[in-house]
C-alpha cells in the first residue's frame, strides 16, 4: 500500500480526533467560549441609527411588495395561458 493511502485512513483525515468522547465540561466551556466570543463581536458591530433604520426598512418594503407584485402577475398570466390551453 503506498504511504498516501496509509496516510489518508487516518482518523484525523476522516474528520475525526483520535480521542473518540468528549468530557460535558469540555462542552460547556466550549459554549461559554462561543457565548462570549458572540457577545464581543456584537460589540465590534457598527448599528444604523434611527434615520438609516427607517430608511433600509422602507427600501426593503418597497422591493419586497415590487417582488410580490410581480410573483402575482406572473401567477395570473399562467393561470390564464393554462386554463385557455386546457379549457
Amino acid at each position: 500500500m503506498s504511504e498516501r493511502s496509509e496516510l489518508a485512513d487516518t482518523p484525523e483525515s476522516r474528520g475525526r480526533s483520535s480521542s473518540p468522547t468528549r468530557t460535558r465540561s469540555t462542552d460547556r466551556r466550549s459554549v461559554a467560549r462561543f457565548i462570549r466570543e458572540v457577545i464581543a463581536e456584537l460589540g465590534k458591530v457598527i448599528w444604523p441609527g434611527r434615520k438609516e433604520l427607517i430608511t433600509y426598512a422602507t427600501v426593503v418594503i418597497i422591493f419586497v411588495s415590487v417582488m410580490v407584485a410581480i410573483v402575482a402577475g406572473l401567477d395570473i398570466l399562467f393561470a390564464k395561458g393554462v386554463l385557455a390551453v386546457f379549457g
